[in-house]
């Protein structure tokens, strides 16, 4: 490992703005009234995002698959109202710690994506967590409960994942330190399995909450924790004499999220592992708080060898809290936060395609995004998302943009109340993104290249910080006013 670090240490304070060998290497604005013309976009046959479970259907994680690029299954309603919020009255909220002080938590923040399960008989199940320190369970067509909560320490943060293969498993972090691997086949949910972020490694760098979603790949958990480290976990599923699910889970990989180059360049120890890890070709992807993004290649571990080895690295400059999105041809989408303002952000921009086929020069394209806004900060926190010949994403100061994925021209922006931290989603051809005045927008992008009208909007309560699941005519979508909605047509 120490050999891997040292022979790639020079990438961390100059990985160079240059042309890659599959594009041209340019830097595109994406300051207010810096909109590139709109020419045709070339055409290019893609293969349609699918879902991580092939099984059965539903949103089992965090953007749906491994390359955190699916985004649930339309129709999106047309003319939508609010079926049903949960609870009916009042919010899921309760006070926690940082080290900012002890204050209260409400509703579902960053990045808050439910699951959406469908069981044998047609009955659907929606799973989250929220700022009451409970993972929920409800009935999507009452939104009442469908089992008891799981009831946690402290906020249950971030995404889940439901177990892709069809075990029932649920696999929630929390930020009481524990991951958690929960059986759902009994009375109540019954956790079988945790992991400490604090006693689990020999050196926590920065905190011990688990906010990024974990990605299971055959019998393997991948996640990255705020302690700063990556690990795999072999799970070992089965079922016992009982007809219970069981495991006997073991950690079979354990590395660090940073290196001495990055604690040097950076001058801090921020340095967490916040997003959803995410996975191609044998390769996992994941980016840190101190604007480190590492592949590892897990391909012998997952086939159960030893060695993982480290073959990607580039850094931002700067916080990356949002999940890498990975497209068909495997290309990285990278989105950074804007807050260190030190020169290498400066240099390489807060919105990045890379070529993990060039690592010592993987760079596409950048756009930078330095409008200022919540904090005093610019660049992203939401993760990218990809549809045809585009990318979306929402910015810190309450932009959204739509981006060329072929040159990274910036081909329109919409100004909304930030700051913007929901990731947006796609859905055939409409764009969902949520504002921090409560509402959740839906924007026609059919037409690719053009500004997008906008299809409705419906007010919520509270700032969306979550990001939306659309499953079979619904939306679901948490807030930080304290509550979870459901959105439909009308019944006729």
């Amino acid at each position: 490992m120490a050999g891997t670090f040292l022979a790639l240490r020079e990438l961390a304070l100059t990985g160079p703005v240059a042309p890659s060998a599959r594009g041209r290497a340019a830097q595109h604005d994406a300051r207010p009234g810096a909109v590139g013309a709109v020419p045709a976009l070339p055409q290019r046959a893609e293969r349609a995002a699918r879902p991580i479970n092939t099984t059965f259907p539903g949103l089992t994680t965090f953007r749906g698959n491994a390359t955190r690029t699916y985004y649930g299954e339309g129709p999106v309603p047309r003319h939508p109202e609010v079926l049903w919020r949960y609870p009916r009255a009042g919010g899921m909220c309760m006070k926690s710690a940082d080290e900012t002080g002890t204050k209260t938590w409400c509703g579902l923040g960053w990045t808050g994506q439910p699951n959406v399960i469908v069981h044998d008989g047609g009955r659907v199940e929606l799973r989250f967590g929220a700022y009451d320190g409970r993972y929920h369970f409800l009935d999507v067509a009452t939104g009442e409960p469908l089992r008891p909560d799981l009831v946690t320490g402290d906020l249950a943060k971030g995404s889940a994942t439901s177990d892709p293969d069809g075990y029932p498993l649920y696999y929630a972090g929390s930020r009481d330190n524990l991951l958690r691997v929960v059986a759902l086949d009994r009375a109540q949910p019954t956790v079988l399995w945790t992991l400490d972020a604090q006693t689990s490694v020999p050196r926590v760098v920065w905190n011990n909450d688990w906010d990024g979603a974990p990605l299971v790949v055959g019998d393997y958990l991948l996640e990255g924790g705020e302690n700063s480290w990556f690990y795999v976990v072999k799970l070992n599923r089965s079922y016992g004499a009982d007809g219970k699910v069981r495991v006997r889970p073991r950690v079979v990989v354990r590395v660090p999220g940073w290196d001495e180059a990055l604690l040097a360049a950076i001058g801090d120890a921020d340095v967490s592992i916040e997003g959803s890890v995410a996975f191609a070709d044998g390769v996992v992807y994941f980016a840190n708080s101190g604007g480190l993004v590492q592949g590892w290649d897990v391909s012998r571990v997952l086939a159960g060898g030893h060695g993982a080895r480290r073959v990607f690295r580039y850094w931002t400059g700067d916080d990356t809290d949002a999940s890498v999105a990975i497209d068909d041809e495997g290309f990285l989408y990278v989105a950074s936060e804007l807050q260190r303002f030190d020169a290498r952000s400066a240099r390489v921009g807060q919105l990045l395609k890379l070529d993990p086929s060039q690592p010592r020069d993987p760079l596409v394209w950048s756009v930078p995004v330095t409008q200022r806004g919540f904090e005093g900060n610019g660049g992203i926190w939401a993760t990218p998302a990809l549809d045809r010949g585009m990318l979306y994403v929402a910015t810190n100061a309450g932009e959204l943009l739509g981006v060329d994925r072929q040159t990274g021209r910036v081909r329109w922006r919409i100004s909304l109340p930030g700051p913007t931290w929901a990731s947006p989603v796609v859905v055939d051809g409409v764009l969902l993104e949520g504002d921090c005045a409560g509402a959740l927008h839906a924007f026609d992008v059919s037409r690719e290249g053009r500004r997008p009208p906008e299809l409705w909007r419906v007010q919520l309560g509270g700032c969306i910080e979550a990001t939306p699941a659309v499953w079979r005519g619904r939306v679901y979508v948490g807030t930080r006013g304290g509550a979870m909605y459901a959105l439909g047509d009308p019944a006729t």
